[in-house]
């Protein structure tokens, strides 16, 4: 392609790239897609609030999942019969091939090298001498755009990938996509993704198809294997109707019947204290005990928190798979044993086993926050705005209550910002706060003292409007850099020393790397699970379109060089016998090196 074409395709907004059929699309037009999200945009931050808010003091008066329940026409028996998937999954050689994945949508990098290996028709991984094939159904496990829900978000950032990795072959029955939602795509109360995912006739997202009625499901996947997918909503419980499905599952199974049960949230995370999605997620399990048919649950798995982690009990596995595509959350805050009243029996220590990225490298990369400047400009010039600010009211009232007012003010603003990432009131928080505020105050009183002094050496009064135009151009540029590097050491210090901040820490660094999605294996009575990573993905200008698209290799752009998937850890095998007691489980680990 010549350089004037290269400009012309490059000149292309957004939504006429979209618009391409997918054939028509080529390299250049990658750079147009979303980057990771700026989390600590401020117009963004101002609208999350407003949704929190909301979300907050409307939820449970708008709960769509009970309207939406009440319009669905389908009986249990047809709603049943709907999500019975064991046709399209079950292969000649008797195995049943599923994959996970959650937190998808986000920059367009990450989340196209995801699906890119889920649509591959055989995968190599390291650590693993065979090649795997493609799962026959997948789940998508929750919050699958970010920041918020809306059409051109789910376009943009889910099924335009997806249908890049694996585009439509036109064959009526595709593999079959659940979906879970999450709190970002029920920011809009659930509208788009019950459009997308929740129709009387499957839709498409690239090659899978859709195959749900409402925002949870009982899927019948395999011979005596059941994926139940939960939906927490924001208020993290479950609606009456919700319930009344679950127990029309759980009855209509036959005895001795397996269960993956996933939700949103991995509330074991809070099991300690029975958090709300805690509650929920056991409340889910007590339906299938209280059926009385020996109904086991031998592995949970929830997206949310932006990492792999394995925790092993005494009724399971508990895993947390949120490396879809969406930034890197650490791990080196994760306890190393939880005691969880799991079922409303005696409290079980679940233990953690493995985590990715580990927790030395997840302090390590805490590091990153040192150039928050760079990452989150807009932010660090709010910042700087308010130093302006502050200052320009100390020159002209330079008494020693202006310079006390400033450590105040900002002591409150933080305060606030603290208590709201804690949620809850504590002297830490307080303390922190009040120390930062104290760091800010100590630059802008320098400022406002310089400032002073240069006013002082002047024999003629500067008139207000040539004095403040003076002060921003001096103090924004250089108050934003220094703002920037107190906040990000802020984050660093309490977030690797002072377990708060882990959200915040992390989303502002945008990290892309050490991905990771499930691939599960379901042989008769047994399920092997491959926890599937890589370290780092292509950057915008690391595809290309590929020229040999075909069954072999169906996307329409590949890696310029090779993405390096491996196992996270040795595999899970997990022999799940008949009953939901915990001796009746089998775990197994297996790993074969590859040379």
């Amino acid at each position: 392609m010549n350089e004037g074409a290269d400009e012309s395709e490059q000149a292309l907004s957004l939504k006429e790239i979209m618009r391409l059929d997918l054939n028509d699309l080529c390299a250049e037009h990658l750079a147009k897609f979303p980057g990771m999200t700026g989390w600590f945009e401020p117009k963004l931050l101002l609208k999350l609030l407003l949704n929190v808010i909301v979300s907050q003091m409307f939820g449970q008066y708008a709960d769509r999942r009970l309207v939406h329940a009440a319009l669905d026409k389908q009986s249990p028996s047809e709603s049943r019969d709907w999500t019975d998937v064991t046709k399209e999954t079950q292969r000649d050689d008797g195995d049943v091939w599923i994959d996970y994945i959650a937190d998808l949508g986000d920059g367009f990098d990450a989340t196209y090298a995801m699906a890119y290996l889920l649509a591959q028709p055989l995968l190599e991984i390291r650590g693993y001498t065979e090649l795997i094939p493609r799962a026959s159904a997948l789940i998508m496990g929750g919050d699958a755009v970010y920041p918020t829900a809306s059409r051109d978000s789910y376009n943009n950032q889910l099924r335009k990938p997806y249908s890049m990795a694996w585009p439509d072959t036109f064959e009526k029955d595709g593999p079959p996509v659940f979906a879970l939602p999450g709190n970002h795509d029920w920011y809009d109360g659930l509208v788009v993704f019950l459009a997308i995912f929740c129709r009387t006739k499957a839709s498409k997202i690239g090659n899978w198809r859709t195959r749900q009625r409402r925002s949870y499901f009982s899927a019948k996947v395999a011979e005596n294997w059941w994926v139940w997918g939960i939906d927490i909503a924001l208020v993290r419980d479950m609606d009456q109707p919700q319930a009344d499905y679950f127990v029309d599952a759980a009855t209509n199974m036959p005895s001795g019947a397996n269960i993956i049960l996933c939700s949103a949230e991995p509330g074991w995370y809070e099991a300690e204290r029975e958090g709300d999605s805690f509650r929920t997620l056991d409340y889910a399990a007590s339906i299938a005990k209280n059926a009385e048919r020996n109904l086991r649950i031998p592995l949970i798995i929830s997206g949310d928190s932006h990492h792999y982690a394995r925790y092993e009990g005494q009724d399971g596995q508990f895993i947390t798979s949120g490396g879809g595509g969406a930034f890197l959350h650490g791990t080196h805050g994760l306890k190393d044993a939880i005691a969880a009243p799991w079922l409303k029996r005696t409290p079980q220590a679940l233990k953690l086993k493995h985590v990715y990225p580990s927790k030395e490298l997840s302090r390590e990369l805490l590091n990153g926050d040192l150039q928050f400047f760079q990452n989150n400009k807009e932010f660090g010039y709010t910042l700087s705005t308010l130093y302006w600010i502050f200052a320009s009211a100390i020159t002209y009232a330079p008494a020693w209550e202006m310079f006390l007012v400033v450590p105040l003010l900002l002591g409150v603003i933080l305060w606030g910002y603290s208590r709201y990432q804690e949620e809850k009131f504590s002297g830490e928080t307080l303390a922190y706060s009040v120390a930062q505020a104290l760091a800010h105050s100590v630059v802008i009183w320098f400022f406002a003292c310089a400032a002073l002094w240069l006013a002082g050496l002047s024999s003629w009064k500067i008139p207000w409007f040539v004095w403040l135009p003076l002060l921003a151009a001096a103090i924004i540029p250089i108050g934003a850099r220094i703002a920037s590097l107190i906040f990000g050491l802020y984050l660093k210090l309490t977030c690797k020393y002072a377990d708060r901040n882990h959200n915040d820490a992390f989303s502002a660094m945008k990290l892309d790397g050490y991905r990771s999605f499930l691939r599960l294996r379901i042989r008769g009575n047994e399920i092997t699970v491959f926890p599937i990573g890589i370290d780092s993905v292509p950057s915008r200008g690391g595809w290309r379109r590929n020229e040999n698209r075909g069954l072999a290799s169906p996307s329409h752009f590949e890696p310029t060089r090779r993405m390096d998937p491996h196992l996270i850890e040795p595999l899970i095998t997990i022999s799940a016998a008949d009953g939901l007691s915990s001796g009746d489980v089998e775990i197994r680990h297996e790993v074969i090196s590859k040379q």
